[in-house]
């Protein structure tokens, strides 16, 4: 790969890359987005997927579909010297030969209303990236190329390189559509997808169903992929995508990188609980966690009878509630984690993790006053959770998605007094009957938390949260971790 230097002595170094945008959500970004990445892939390709955004399900299908680890690129969280560091460590380090980058919610939808912040068209600045503008165009022909013409104006930085159709209804439609298009705004068609329930993924109340889940319950699950590459592969025109993604610029190198290993002489090891039921990890605090000179030993809440031997616990989000006769069922692992726990082993757990360290969890109880949003069938039940920390989660009695802003105050497992942190919550559940004198490591001045705008609810070295944090963003996260467990009497 050839490199070259700027004025100001930052390397600069070719990385053909596009990014797939959409008009709104639901336009079928994530589904083309697989598809693309898998004709791809089926073509030789090496192709570095990126998702806009703090979501964990949609790189779960990138992950699958490559082989390859996607990540995650936010303009709240992060500087653009981050999100240049993340781009360039991860198309590098997997040999790529393209970046896939699929945005969220619609192209210019971000934190605020006069600024781009957060949005997928500041990544596109900052990537001096091409984009790909994905329309929904049922039921409109002429209006498309209103639309395109409003999106191509709206902000002249934003390169807008091609059109892709979707939902389209029949030949007439097709044709009056793309015409209107390239007529109106000069912008290529690149692709017109037709109306086919095979395009559909399943939904689920946190978006989508993971992609470990659904390859490991639904048999069908490769052929739906399948079924979508075909279609991609007839209808959009790849190798002209192959070509814009050339056309875009050098990217300028940061001096300064995050993903450099720590030269230590101890090395701990992490269980990181993955299966069904907990699955939602950032790629970035993994590894970022190995480079601390940590060892990853992976678990199942489900299906372990026992934990194995292990220096600290890492136990992410997922869906906990969609799996409660399960991890009731698996006493002895419950009973191990309450174990080491009560030992002071260092300790972990995001969002579906905490609700799983609580004592007790309730599904199935539906407020209705919230509405339901997707939410998937759960019965109402009460099980059975490790009880490591106090509390009951009641699920769907709220819905919280926002960037929340916290700071600790107090040393804990991830961080020291006065840290402070940009991350985000997601989540249908709250945590009930919590002890008056619980305490809480973390105190939120953006978000909601669990009580209060308290987050961290801590006992001995266990820690659970429902703020989400990438590892990029707040940087303490892997060598306190590490640091913690190195500390602990435990190790």
């Amino acid at each position: 790969m050839s490199q070259q230097k700027n004025d100001k002595n930052r390397i600069k170094i070719p990385m053909p890359r596009v990014l797939l945008a959409a008009d709104r959500s639901s336009s079928g970004k994530t589904t083309i987005t697989s598809g693309l990445l898998a004709a791809l892939t089926f073509q030789g390709y090496r192709p570095q997927p990126f998702k806009v955004g703090l979501d964990y399900i949609d790189p779960s299908y990138h992950s699958e579909i490559t082989g390859i680890k996607a990540r995650n690129l936010d303009g709240y969280l992060m500087d653009d010297d981050k999100i240049l560091d993340v781009f360039t460590h991860a198309f590098e380090s997997e040999k790529a030969d393209l970046a896939v980058i699929e945005g969220v919610r619609g192209l210019f939808e971000g934190l605020e209303s006069f600024s781009d912040t957060g949005s997928t068209a500041q990544i596109a600045k900052t990537l001096d990236c091409p984009v790909v503008l994905i329309i929904n165009a049922r039921s409109i022909t002429r209006s498309a190329a209103a639309i395109v013409n409003g999106y191509v104006n709206f902000d002249p930085d934003v390169n807008i390189a091609g059109v892709i159709l979707n939902n389209i209804g029949g030949g007439r439609h097709a044709k009056k559509a793309k015409d209107a298009i390239e007529y109106y705004t000069g912008v290529p068609v690149l692709g017109i997808i037709p109306r086919d329930d095979s395009m559909q993924i399943s939904m689920r109340h946190l978006g989508l169903v993971p992609a470990i889940e659904g390859r490991q319950k639904d048999s069908e699950f490769r052929k739906r992929i399948y079924s979508i590459e075909s279609i991609i592969k007839e209808n959009v025109d790849i190798e002209k995508i192959i070509e814009i993604s050339h056309n875009a610029s050098p990217v300028e190198k940061p001096e300064y990188t995050l993903f450099k290993p720590n030269q230590i002489n101890y090395k701990p090891t992490i269980g990181i609980a993955l299966d069904e039921a907990f699955n939602f990890y950032y790629h970035n605090n993994i590894e970022l966690l190995e480079l601390e000179g940590a060892r990853i030993k992976y678990f199942s809440p489900i299906h372990d009878a026992h934990l194995p031997k292990v220096d600290g616990l890492y136990i992410g989000g997922g869906y906990p509630e969609l799996f409660g006769d399960e991890l009731e069922s698996n006493e002895s692992i419950r009973n191990d984690i309450k174990e080491a726990s009560g030992q002071g082993l260092p300790i972990y757990a995001e969002c579906g993790g905490l609700m799983y360290l609580t004592e007790k969890m309730t599904t199935g109880v539906q407020n209705k006053h919230k509405g339901k949003y997707h939410m998937a069938e759960m019965q109402e039940s009460t099980y059975n959770m490790v009880g490591a920390l106090p509390g009951h989660t009641l699920m769907g009695h709220t819905r919280v998605v926002s960037y929340n802003i916290g700071m600790f105050k107090c040393d804990s497992v991830i961080g020291k007094a006065g840290n402070s942190f940009r991350g985000h919550e997601f989540h249908h559940s709250e945590i009930t009957n919590l002890p008056s004198n619980s305490n809480f490591a973390i105190k939120l001045s953006r978000g909601t938390g669990i009580v209060s705008g308290w987050d961290g609810l801590t006992v001995n070295n266990t820690m659970g949260s429902y703020a989400h944090l990438e590892a990029v963003s707040y940087e303490a996260f892997a060598s306190s971790f590490v640091d913690c467990i190195f500390r602990s009497d435990n190790f």
